[in-house]
């Protein structure tokens, strides 16, 4: 089964941008839509931005919208999301994964990679 490794996370000062990679261990990755999901400390998991095999469709959860960017290219098996005016709200756990729906960025998995931290300081 595909597995999925995220990097890209650090500490970054508020209004500083990151971009956060994932990738694919095959190329069956083209088979999947894929999302990127976030998970603070006591709060739940939540749907950042969802991305559909060939990138027709993108959805942003409206916390992130203008702010952050996904994009996948299917050729070097990787997802990206590109997170620019990050605020202290946006730290949290990152992980990419597969996603049943785009639309609503849910259906999340079953394949999940291990995460990536991003903390953001005031």
């Amino acid at each position: 089964q595909v597995q999925l490794v995220e990097s890209g996370g650090g500490l970054v000062q508020a209004g500083g941008s990151l971009r956060l990679s994932c990738t694919a261990s095959d190329s069956t990755f083209i088979n999947y839509s894929m999302g990127w999901f976030r998970q603070a400390p006591g709060k739940e998991r939540e749907g950042v931005s969802c991305i559909s095999r060939y990138g027709l469709y993108r959805y942003y959860v409206e916390s992130v919208k203008g702010r952050f960017t996904i994009s996948r290219d299917n050729a070097k098996n990787t997802l990206y999301l590109k997170m620019n005016s990050l605020k202290v709200e946006d730290t949290a756990r990152y992980y990419c994964a597969t996603v049943a729906r785009t639309d609503l960025c849910s259906g999340a998995g079953p394949h999940w990679g291990q995460g990536t931290q991003v903390t953001v300081s005031s």
